[in-house]
């Protein structure tokens, strides 16, 4: 991918590269080429896990409108389970990406087993609450007596069974840091298609497997991750990464663990900052009733479908600013985040049109009563406004977290999320009356503001000086 044209033959060629993992070295050459071999299978990665959820919703339509809700509610708790992940996962990219940089194979697989301990004892704590109080936990999120005697059942399962999430986002951020984007990917193809098809069967029945309802859901998801989590701990320890574990390795390394906890203490709170945030925007939209909420519910994981690419062309940017910067090429990092930005604004910028022209048709896909429709039309037509920002914000917030400066996000969260967000929401559904609109709104002007400080932020370069 030098200057130049690209004919359709060399594209085809680096996307079979892309995908098959063949490309390792991003610290050399063309970093339009490192951004492409990174980015596709990251893309491709983060369009499954959406896929999935897209179809998740699909199906669980087809039971109830409080089907729908209820996994709003759940999801909106999970996204705390999420948090804690993906600051961890943070942490590991990053400390990863910089041993990979400095040829250190063995301080990167050291690393791999201390966040994979680190996630298991997480994940054993809030797998324990999810079991034994899934119904005070709806009741805490204003889920109705109906909602939550329907629902409770999927609360339970999905929080009980939280660590498959936290071991598929961590041992996948490993392989990402490693520049083994491809595996990742493929761990997902595997997660979600059998998710895909493990769906309907528990949900509505098959042969001798009863009729699940919502947990269903809840049941299929569980058993794909499951499954993916246990393929990736079977390519970690034969070796087929770059990453290879054995059995020897797994001890305690305080030292290392430690420094991963460090890491990810600034990922981790900013992300508990972004997620919890979100707790309070469905806390505040479940006092306009079931519909809205599932309108809102559909609306976010529709969002989520076209905002997972961006998501990946993210992730590359923080594995090239981790190897570079580990490499001692805080330039070509640099040039790396900028060109990633670029490419994610323009793609969310074709997006934000398609949602702005065809909410309404979208949303009738997965749900046909009006309220839903029409609240939930509206949700993408506001936050898609902004999607240009959040395209190159998710980059350049990334690339942060890539150069293990998790703080700085963690800062820019706060101010935006929540002394700004959250009042503002409040203030404009419920004091002002402006219903769910205002809710949208300020899900728009939030995330503009945090694209904008984080830019200004990156261009002062103290991100370069950081050490992991």
């Amino acid at each position: 991918m030098q200057s130049g044209k690209i004919t359709l033959k060399q594209l085809f060629q680096y996307f079979k590269i892309a995908v098959t993992g063949k490309e390792q070295e991003f610290t050399s050459g063309s970093i339009r080429k490192a951004v492409f071999m990174l980015s596709i299978p990251m893309i491709l990665e983060m369009l499954m896990e959406s896929i999935f959820a897209l179809v998740d919703i699909l199906y669980v339509s087809q039971v109830s409108v409080n089907a729908v809700a209820t996994i709003g509610l759940t999801e909106s708790v999970i996204t705390l389970v999420y948090a804690v992940a993906i600051g961890l996962s943070m942490a590991a990219t990053a400390v990863v990406a910089r041993r990979v940089g400095e040829k250190d194979l063995k301080g990167a697989s050291n690393a791999a087993v201390q966040v994979i301990f680190l996630g298991v004892f997480i994940a054993a704590i809030i797998s324990a609450i999810g079991i034994i109080y899934p119904k005070h936990i709806l009741e805490l999120m204003g889920g109705e007596p109906d909602l939550i005697a329907e629902g409770y059942g999927y609360a339970q399962v999905l929080l009980g069974g939280n660590v498959t999430i936290m071991l598929l986002f961590l041992i996948n951020a490993i392989f990402r840091g490693a520049g083994d984007a491809s595996v990742a990917m493929w761990t997902l193809v595997l997660s979600n298609g059998l998710n895909i098809i493990l769906d309907p069967i528990f949900i509505f029945g098959f042969g001798p497997i009863p009729e699940f309802g919502v947990k269903g859901a809840a049941i299929a998801t569980t058993i794909g991750r499951g499954t993916a989590v246990i393929f990736q701990l079977v390519i970690l320890f034969i070796g087929y990464s770059k990453i290879k574990i054995g059995f020897n390795d797994l001890v305690l390394r305080f030292k290392v663990m430690f420094n991963l906890i460090k890491v990810s203490l600034g990922g981790i709170g900013q992300f508990l900052i972004g997620t919890s945030s979100w707790v309070f925007l469905m806390r505040i939209m479940s006092e306009f009733g079931s519909e809205v909420l599932a309108g809102y519910t559909i609306a976010i994981r529709v969002m989520m479908f076209t905002m997972m690419p961006a998501w990946g062309m993210s992730n590359a940017a923080a594995t090239l600013v981790g190897q570079n910067l580990g490499a001692k090429k805080p330039d070509r990092a640099e040039q790396s985040v900028w060109k990633t930005g670029k490419y994610s604004a323009v793609f969310m910028g074709f997006v934000s049109v398609v949602y702005l022209v065809f909410a309404p048709q979208i949303i009738v896909l997965f749900n046909t009563t009006p309220d839903v429709v029409k609240y939930g039309s509206l949700c993408l037509r506001v936050i898609a406004a902004g999607y240009i920002f959040y395209g190159y914000g998710m980059v350049v917030i990334n690339a942060f977290n890539g150069s293990g400066d998790t703080k700085t996000p963690t800062y820019i969260n706060f101010v935006c999320f929540w002394l700004l967000q959250l009042p503002f929401a409040y203030v404009m559904a419920i004091t002002l009356n402006f219903g769910p609109s205002g809710v949208f709104w300020a899900i728009t002007v939030a995330e503009v503001l945090i694209a904008i400080i984080a830019i200004i932020w990156f261009k002062k370069g103290y991100w370069k000086a950081v050490e992991v």
